[in-house]
């Protein structure tokens, strides 16, 4: 019998480790439904953590006044052989074992805050935790919240219906024990658990019915009709137990202890002494344990058809995950290097056009930065009266005489200023892409899946090279601006006082177009004419400085300083 619940308690766990580690298979929830388990219903209060450590025989859940369980505990109990120490081991901390069953219940404690904080939140989220000892049976308990009929302050109006909705995803399933923990000093008829059992195991063939506080009764009264099948019949026997009072929990009284007083109790007492062999916490073990082997037997023909129609799928999934990590710290090293290798062959793929994504940055350069360069407000700037403007304040008190070369500088300068904008958002909007393919190469790297810790470093590395390259591809295109606001060419200021002269009296021309309006539009579209010869160039050039800059040097040297501090690691 021991041996094989062992094995489905084995089973459980290893279904367990596979999920947490990433393994994507349908065969898992599948197989994980198919092996027996024993689920603790019961209201809150109605003493199911003291009857959880009456069967393990140890003080190591969290207590307190209102919601204690606010995650699902899986309780794997391994019995040893006698000799062997007591101890504890939780699945989220493997190879780390609690001799100190205090600490147990710290530990319950702290996991629980992680995921619901100092609340009274609930979380679905299951802890794990295996206890090995020779004074257990081979068993499997899960804990689940207590249910409750009405939501208390710092909790959601729907805990009621959410602790509901947990208990059944477990109960729900036909493979689940059902332990229903009731108070005796309540109407079975109120029961919490019974009102769920009724729902899921209309029958009772798979509840076992437990009755708590039976010493805390009125005195004159008794819980017979319950325990002897009356009120409410089930086809597993009731079972009664006598729990350590808070008195007892207070004065630190051992399970010991407190199973003599409750073999003590029954014995005594003139209502239960005929039932004494079937009343208490180890009747309670052995016959789920005994129930439990039963099922398994009935099921394992099924649990083996199960488990070898899907070893196939979790030996791909296996495979899928990659080969084993040397211990060795320079084959460790080799393969880091191999997997920054696989990451910047699909980062390049998608640069190159093996996979999509790169295209993005054609679209940058062939709609955005045109569509940015023709949306500069140059007509507001050239416009009529801001030229006058400008020119008037370039003259100061002395006029021009032919060309007003400082205004027309002035316009040049101002009016190139403006292409500064676009040639900044087409270096943000590569640099985006480029994070974006990053995030993208790293998902579709398939042995990176394995190591969370490895992805965070290789991306860290990577958008801080990709920084870097934006500061470079900034700066050039700044400078490509700045060399045109720089140097005006010399051939455009030459054909000016051609165009000005043309078919007229000069000395006329230096006295009327100084003031005419006709001077100013043609000054005007002069500059506007340059602008538009220098907005042609620049849509041309941006694209190639920042290709040069962030694109090109992505794919030569993305992870060269990783690369060159991974060195410097011991790994």
């Amino acid at each position: 019998m021991d041996t094989l619940i062992a094995l489905v308690n084995r089973i459980q766990r290893a279904c367990t480790v596979l999920g947490d580690h990433g393994a994507d298979t349908a065969a898992l929830p599948t197989l994980w439904e198919a092996l027996p388990s024993v689920a603790v219903v019961g209201g809150q209060s109605s003493g199911k953590s003291s009857v959880l450590e009456s069967i393990v025989g140890r003080d190591f859940l969290p207590r307190g006044s209102g919601i204690v369980t606010r995650r699902p505990l899986v309780l794997q109990l391994h019995k040893v052989e006698q000799r062997q120490q007591e101890y504890a081991e939780f699945l989220h901390l493997p190879g780390k074992r609690f001799t100190d069953f205090s600490m147990v219940r710290k530990e319950i404690e702290d996991e629980t805050n992680k995921l619901t904080g100092k609340s009274k939140q609930i979380s679905p989220v299951a802890i794990h935790l295996s206890i090995y000892s020779p004074n257990v049976v081979n068993l499997t308990l899960i804990d689940l919240p207590g249910l409750t009929k009405v939501a208390v302050e710092g909790q959601p109006e729907s805990i009621v219906q959410d602790i509901e909705n947990m208990i059944h995803s477990y109960v729900d399933k036909p493979n689940c024990l059902i332990l229903a923990i009731t108070s005796a000093n309540q109407d079975i008829a109120t029961s919490d658990a019974i009102k769920v059992s009724r729902q899921v195991d209309p029958a009772g063939e798979r509840t076992f019915g437990v009755l708590t506080k039976l010493d805390l009764m009125d005195k004159g009264t008794n819980a017979l009709d319950v325990l002897e099948g009356r009120s409410y019949q089930l086809k597993n026997p009731w079972v009664g137990v006598v729990n350590r009072s808070q008195a007892d929990i207070n004065r630190n009284v051992d399970m010991i202890a407190a199973r003599q007083q409750e073999h003590s109790f029954f014995t005594t007492s003139p209502d239960y002494s005929h039932l004494v062999s079937q009343m208490g916490s180890e009747y309670l073990a052995r016959i789920l344990s005994k129930h439990l082997e039963s099922v398994i037997r009935t099921r394992l023909p099924g649990i083996a058809s199960l488990i070898n129609r899907n070893i196939d799928e979790l030996e791909a999934e296996l495979a899928h995950l990659g080969r084993p990590v040397a211990v060795d710290a320079g084959a460790q090293l080799y393969t880091i290097l191999e997997l920054c290798r696989d990451f910047e062959r699909v980062f390049k793929e998608h640069l190159d056009g093996g996979r999509p994504g790169g295209d993005r940055i054609y679209v940058v350069f062939d709609y955005q930065l045109p569509a940015a360069l023709r949306k500069l407000p140059l007509d507001r700037h050239l416009s009529l009266q801001n030229v006058k403007k400008v020119i008037s304040e370039a003259d100061g008190y002395q006029p021009h005489l032919i060309a007003p070369e400082q205004g027309y500088r002035r316009l040049l300068e101002s009016s190139l200023h403006y292409f500064k904008g676009p040639a900044q958002a087409s270096v943000d909007a590569v640099h985006f892409v480029l994070k974006q393919l990053v995030r993208k190469s790293i998902a579709e790297t398939q042995e990176l899946k394995r190591f969370p810790t490895l992805q965070a470093e290789i991306a860290e590395a990577a958008n801080e090279a990709l920084e870097r390259f934006r500061e470079d591809g900034k700066k050039t295109t700044l400078r490509l601006v700045e060399m045109e606001s720089s140097y005006i060419t010399v051939d455009f200021f030459r054909k000016l006082p051609q165009e000005v002269d043309k078919g007229k009296n000069p000395a006329s021309s230096l006295l009327v177009d100084r003031y005419a309006e006709e001077h100013f539009q043609r000054i005007g579209s002069n500059v506007s004419s340059y602008v538009g010869m220098v907005s042609q160039t620049l849509r041309n050039t941006i694209p190639k400085a920042v290709v040069h800059c962030q694109v090109r040097e992505a794919k030569r040297s993305l992870l060269d300083r990783f690369y060159a501090q991974l060195g410097k690691k011991e790994v």
